[in-house]
């Protein structure tokens, strides 16, 4: 047994899908589930209302009017290909080479351990990718990507009239509940969809909880509540307006390491129930060209993650490489509210 017969890409997939098996999904995995498609392009329809025409009246025996096919954009762009691969160190290579040579199986897969917990870290940054771009697409209505020298850019045409700037919003005397229900009357005039869900940061809550309003209103409904918190102030929100508000606060790192947060703390998103979109996948390379060749070693997992070993004889060592052609569609783009509070106190 060596190396190669150890570190290949079935391996790693199980270790992968067996340690993210109980884990709770991302909170936007939900809203895009994924899918899968042949090749780069994706290309899908997009509703730009959801109000039925009523059918024109008309006389008995008399030929039917024509009705034009409108309201219905085309998207269409070329999906992003991410990849990046790791090696077995030098260390650790021949850590494992003196552990295989003892037989010791214990031993042997607490190095393996070590081996896949390494190289999982791509597979837990393949899918912080994709949801940076769900986060985006329905933070900003926008994904945008730059990185060593290709730059993306994927407008999803949003409505200019669903995007709200409140310079009030976090203002402690500021009508909470009578802004979100207006921008929930645009939507619902434009669209006839009302939204009932929305998505704050941590930080945003905080302001929120802080607003005077809300407070007198708990304080009365409540017979004597005083403290205003995520709980209370959701519950409340609910009960005026139909919008459940739900805390998003974890983070990533981007290409640079810095630590970000995919829902930023200058926004309100509000949305309606059921699939916002698809995360789309497309067919790797690798897949298409190297699973059934004996150049290299290929497993999918996740949809249309694609995770490839290969040997290396100079010097001796395997390397990993996950690649991933990956982009949210967003038929649902229209139907969404998104609240600039960036200007507000």
């Amino acid at each position: 047994m060596t190396i190669f017969d150890l570190v290949k890409s079935g391996e790693i997939k199980g270790y992968w899908e067996t340690m993210t098996k109980d884990r709770d999904p991302y909170m936007l995995e939900a809203l895009f589930p994924g899918d899968k498609k042949l090749g780069l392009d994706l290309s899908y329809i997009k509703g730009s209302s959801g109000l039925p025409i009523v059918l024109k009246t008309s006389a008995f025996d008399a030929k039917a009017v024509p009705r034009n096919r409108i309201g219905f954009d085309k998207m269409q762009a070329e999906m992003p290909f991410f990849k990046e691969s790791l090696t077995v160190d030098e260390k650790l290579r021949q850590e494992l080479n003196m552990v295989l040579q003892t037989g010791n199986q214990t031993y042997i897969d607490a190095v393996m351990n070590r081996v896949f917990a390494d190289t999982v870290q791509l597979l837990e940054g393949a899918a912080a990718t994709r949801e940076r771009m769900r986060a985006m697409a329905i933070s900003t209505g926008t994904v945008v990507l730059a990185d060593i020298g290709q730059e993306y850019n994927y407008d999803y045409g949003v409505p200019e009239a669903h995007k709200f700037t409140e310079t009030n919003f976090n203002s402690t005397d500021f009508d909470i509940c009578g802004y979100i229900n207006e921008c929930l009357d645009r939507i619902e005039d434009d669209t006839g969809v009302r939204p009932t869900k929305g998505i704050v940061s941590r930080a945003q809550m905080n302001k929120i909880t802080q607003n005077d309003v809300l407070k007198k209103n708990i304080y009365v409904m409540s017979g004597g509540v005083s403290t205003v918190n995520t709980a209370n102030a959701v519950t409340y929100i609910k009960q005026q307006t139909g919008v459940e508000l739900a805390v998003y606060s974890k983070r990533y790192k981007d290409e640079n390491g810095k630590p970000q947060q995919y829902i930023s703390d200058n926004v309100v998103v509000l949305y309606p129930e059921g699939n916002l979109g698809t995360t789309w996948f497309g067919t790797t390379p690798e897949e298409s060209d190297l699973m059934s060749g004996s150049a290299a070693n290929v497993s999918v997992t996740d949809t249309g993650v694609a995770i490839t070993t290969m040997k290396h004889e100079d010097p001796v060592n395997v390397e990993t490489k996950v690649t991933m052609i990956c982009l949210p569609s967003f038929e649902a783009a229209d139907q969404i509210a998104i609240i600039d509070t960036s200007a507000s106190g």
